[in-house]
């Protein structure tokens, strides 16, 4: 079969070195949406040099995203169509804050591999450190259609019971016509953001929205608005890709403050009666 658990799992680690600078961390903010308004004191502090803070989710971005879900995908054990991979889901723990440039060393291979029936799932994990020690870790949950079947172990459920009550706060963001085009430059040139004749092979009306531009638009959406605009309380993150967002579109952020330091979160496209982008989100935080 085109999956072997087991060799996957035990094959062995790819390390190699990654290395930012301010400006990949500009660049990545700007793709966010950030810097509107341009000389919003909130804002300056993801776009203007000298008082640079690092957005968490930059590490999904760092080093041009090395190592990538498709290398990642090249391993022993693991020989799959690419037009059956769908990003299922997206972890991140801090271990520090994130400096605004550096050079550490990414080490990333298989650390699970679920039987989920109709489909398979693989956890891709990436370990990131420096000089000073770790930095964080970061998941991708990868789901490979009509892969699964095997009977294997299904895995942990990642579905949540809903939040009660009204959220905390309410924000909603047009993204920019053009985003996806920006987002692009920090390392995901996938050119289903961007073709509209491949995205219409792939089943769309036109060029989606990278869904980890989504994750970043919705981190920086809860620190702005519930952790004071620090980027350094956010200790980890993770959602469920709900579903696609198209570039002009309005996203409806919802968030519920929770007790012992975690803010639950709900993404949806407001343009098509809510319909759902993020799910399961939780931010954990000091």
């Amino acid at each position: 079969m085109p999956i072997d658990a087991a060799k996957a799992l035990a094959a062995e680690p790819r390390t190699g070195e990654i290395t930012w600078t301010r400006k990949d961390v500009l660049l990545y903010h700007l793709g966010l949406g950030a810097g509107t308004p341009a000389t919003d004191p909130g804002e300056l502090r993801y776009t203007l040099e000298s008082r640079l803070h690092v957005l968490p989710s930059f590490a999904t971005v760092a080093g041009s995203g090395s190592p990538g879900v498709i290398s990642g995908l090249s391993v022993p054990g693991v020989d799959v169509d690419l037009a059956r991979v769908l990003h299922g889901g997206q972890s991140l723990t801090l271990h520090r804050p994130l400096p605004a440039e550096g050079t550490a060393t990414a080490t990333g291979g298989i650390a699970a591999v679920y039987d989920k029936g109709k489909a398979a799932v693989l956890v891709m994990r990436t370990e990131v450190s420096d000089e000073q020690g770790p930095l964080w870790t970061n998941d991708a949950q990868i789901f490979v259609r009509g892969e699964g079947g095997w009977g294997g172990d299904r895995g942990p459920s990642t579905r949540l019971e809903p939040p009660t009550g009204p959220p905390d706060r309410t924000l909603e963001r047009r993204v920019r016509e053009d985003q996806a085009l920006l987002y692009r430059l920090s390392g995901d040139w996938n050119p289903l953001h961007a073709d509209p004749e491949f995205a219409a092979r792939a089943g769309f009306e036109r060029p989606i929205l990278h869904g980890l531009c989504t994750y970043g638009m919705t981190l920086k959406a809860v620190v702005d608005t519930l952790l004071d605009g620090d980027p350094g309380r956010v200790r980890h993150y993770t959602t469920r890709f709900a579903g696609v967002v198209f570039p002009g579109e309005t996203l409806r952020t919802r968030m519920w403050r929770q007790g012992g330091g975690s803010v639950r979160v709900a993404v949806s496209a407001a343009d098509r009666d809510d319909a759902p982008v993020l799910a399961d989100t939780v931010v954990e935080h000091t």
